[in-house]
């Protein structure tokens, strides 16, 4: 039941802001390089690419104004040229339409989790075997990917039980297929809103900031004590953790731990 309550309100929270405010920051973008291209002549726009790169980079300004996630900013720097570029390439649509079928099974419904695909790097798998319990215990990763982090894991150690959760297809049987010979790791397909957390001794995210809040109820409800949530990257807002990692690779990661309290007596 708490779960299904969790997914609810994670659900409400997940509405299509993420896309509408890409589309008002798209055609604000088109707007005022319009303007600035009529209003000073002496903007030469002779090429459609060069009026395309102005396009974005507006556009790209007012989505910082409207404030959405930093990863949304390559995108719309990139999604004008790409569209332009892409008209001199005279493909089949058969080709763009493979296309747009191969990032829809892999990045899936990113626009409404706002979570996009991260993969945990080999410092932070290293990172996190160390930081796993000495005793034998159950750990999950919510959003695991192409389960590579897992299988990583299994692999090391065979004492512990290891189960995984995606979302996006391609991803998802991806991690199915190379989890086969693996006796101690599970892959589950679906949404983690909807899978308790009170089972398991550990539990990793690599998320985005964006479900944070929610996450970290979830956690505190439903987490058995003194098992421990790992975050990659991301805190939990008005939760301090109880201990934070850093890791030496080039993204300067950092884990932030914390442990569910023990029940009160």
């Amino acid at each position: 039941m708490t779960s299904f309550i969790y997914r609810r309100i994670n659900l409400l929270q997940r509405d299509s802001r993420p896309l509408l405010y890409f589309l008002l920051a798209q055609l604000a973008g088109v707007v005022l390089a319009a303007g600035l291209i009529f209003t000073f002549p002496a903007i030469n726009m002779g090429h459609l690419i060069a009026a395309a790169f102005l396009q974005s980079v507006l556009a790209a300004l007012v989505a910082r104004i409207l404030r959405v996630p930093v990863w949304w900013l390559l995108i719309h720097l990139l999604f004008m040229p790409g569209i332009v570029l892409a008209r001199g390439l005279a493909l089949s649509p058969w080709v763009w339409f493979g296309g747009f079928s191969f990032l829809l099974l892999v990045f899936w419904r990113t626009d409404i989790s706002q979570v996009p695909l991260y993969l945990t790097n080999r410092q932070s798998r290293n990172a996190l075997l160390a930081l796993l319990p000495s005793s034998p215990c159950r750990m999950i990763d919510i959003g695991c990917g192409d389960g590579g982090l897992l299988r990583y894991l299994a692999k090391a150690r065979p004492d512990c039980q290891f189960v995984g959760i995606e979302h996006a297809p391609l991803t998802w049987a991806w991690a199915k297929v190379f989890a086969f010979r693996l006796p101690n790791l599970e892959i589950f397909y679906g949404d983690f809103w909807s899978h308790a957390l009170s089972s398991y001794h550990v539990v990793y995210a690599f998320l985005s900031p964006a479900p944070m809040r929610v996450l970290g109820d979830k956690a505190l409800s439903e987490m058995m004590p003194l098992s421990i949530f790992i975050s990659n990257s991301f805190i939990i807002p008005n939760m301090t953790p109880q201990q934070s990692v850093d890791v030496a690779d080039h993204r300067k990661t950092r884990f932030y731990i914390y442990v569910k309290p023990s029940q009160q007596k």
